[in-house]
């Protein structure tokens, strides 16, 4: 579709949502959200269109659910534990996987790992759009990795991609990147709202028809999502985002979407010169090693999925020169704000000639409620310069009336805490268990206050 001097016709996008409007506008008239329309040349409708769909109709079979058989995925493990629990177990045959995760933080490293530890036994295939065959040889040399039956593709163009998975027939296939695809049908850029949508729905579709597992590479914007229309995510079976700061070696691949396992399900590697490698025992990347107990220290037991972790949750709590800050990393920094009004209202201690910073070590993001009541307690122990009891573990919830909630799963979280040592639980009522578990107390409490007075008879 052309103008009359000649130019194509424009029309501004919505990342988010995909809807389409003649003019830029601040915010996209269907989702509401803010600065997401992106100029993009309008798609003349395909010849003949509504011909087919009239043709369509009423070819669609109609079951009933009940005659369905119903029957678990068969799994196939990738030989990366720890990708396989980010999983929920391993690839599913049909299933389209989403990764995502900021530059050069080892989503192509982890995925020509993982091919080529399935490429002995299983037919697999590497379609790489942004480097050249060269390069990732290069790189398999540089990992020591076997990649003798591994099939690479160095193609942008997607139907010659899926002539070629149609043709080869692999088991498992990586697309690396989805933003950088073009299909001949559509006229835009790579990397335009109108393609990714376009490419990750003929993927999909190839992957559930023909049973090949399609696992996706995604961009991700400079806020950390992914990049691409907001449908991409909806299309696919599972999401993940790889996690980490890049000048640290630990790495998190965490699972915000899953329809064949449990979502907020973790893996954690260390990236070393042979690639990334999965670490065994987490919790020891998240404790700092002190030689003796230190103010502003308490260790939380968070869940994460199905993997209890323990973290060290450190906080600063210093005069304030000027107006007080209140700065976290790696937790919500306006729960913290919360978190302290409760503490004054329910517990009298005042912080609001304070700066307050918390940290959750070892670069972790913690999302859950459960955290509550440890970074109260870190706070506590930093503003009176007193170190809380060694081999002392914390967690619960902490409402605005100041009551300690109870935390799922809380039984697993003492089991490993007494695994690595830990002695004594501060946790809340709710979550005692009905019989003891060998090696640690718990000393369960239901108020915040009540947590803060029995800090003071432990010292």
């Amino acid at each position: 579709m052309a103008r009359p001097g000649g130019s194509p016709k424009t029309v501004f996008s919505c990342c988010e949502c995909g809807a389409s409007t003649a003019k830029w506008q601040g915010q996209c008239p269907d989702c509401g959200v803010w600065n997401t329309l992106v100029e993009s040349i309008a798609e003349a409708p395909a010849v003949g269109s509504q011909r087919r769909f009239a043709a369509l109709g009423g070819t669609a079979v109609v079951h009933t659910l009940s005659d369905i058989e119903a029957r678990e995925e068969d799994r196939l493990p990738t030989g990366i534990g720890e990708f396989d629990r980010a999983l929920g177990g391993g690839l599913v045959s049909g299933g389209v996987v989403l990764i995502g995760g900021d530059p050069g933080i080892g989503k192509s490293t982890l995925l020509l790992q993982a091919l080529a530890a399935l490429s002995p036994v299983h037919h697999v295939l590497y379609v790489s759009g942004e480097e050249s065959g060269q390069q990732i040889a290069m790189r398999a040399r540089r990992l020591a990795l076997e990649t003798g039956k591994l099939k690479l593709l160095a193609e942008i163009n997607l139907e010659k991609i899926l002539a070629a998975l149609l043709t080869l027939r692999p088991q498992v296939a990586v697309i690396d990147s989805i933003q950088t695809l073009w299909s001949d049908q559509l006229s835009s850029a790579p990397g335009s709202v109108a393609q990714v949508r376009e490419c990750a729905a003929q993927l999909t579709r190839l992957a559930k028809q023909s049973g090949v597992t399609v696992i996706l590479v995604g961009h991700v914007t400079k806020e950390g999502a992914l990049a691409g229309p907001r449908v991409l995510e909806h299309i696919v079976d599972t999401v993940l985002y790889f996690e980490g700061d890049t000048h640290s070696s630990f790495r998190l691949i965490r699972a915000v979407k899953n329809r064949y396992g449990a979502v907020n399900e973790i893996g954690v590697f260390a990236m070393t010169d042979r690639g990334l490698k999965g670490v065994s025992n987490p919790s020891a990347i998240f404790l700092s090693q002190h030689g003796t107990d230190v103010p502003g220290s308490c260790v939380l037991v968070t869940q994460e999925g199905t993997r209890p972790l323990l973290v060290e949750i450190q906080a600063l709590v210093d005069q304030a020169h000027g107006n007080p800050r209140r700065l976290t990393v790696g937790l919500d920094a306006q729960r913290l704000a919360m978190l302290l009004a409760v503490l004054h209202r329910h517990a009298g201690i005042v912080c609001f000639d304070q700066d307050v910073f918390v940290n959750a070590v070892g670069g972790v993001k913690i999302a859950e409620p459960a955290a509550d009541l440890a970074v109260l307690l870190a706070i506590v122990s930093s503003l009176k310069n007193r170190a809380l009891p060694g081999k002392l573990i914390v967690f619960g919830e902490v409402g605005l009336a100041g009551e300690v909630r109870p935390a799922p799963r809380g039984q697993e979280r003492l089991r490993e805490a007494a695994k690595l040592g830990f002695t004594r639980a501060l946790i809340p009522e709710a979550n005692q268990p009905r019989q003891a578990i060998a090696g640690i107390e718990v000393i369960a409490v239901r108020r915040v206050e009540e947590a803060v007075g029995r800090l003071r008879e432990l010292e």
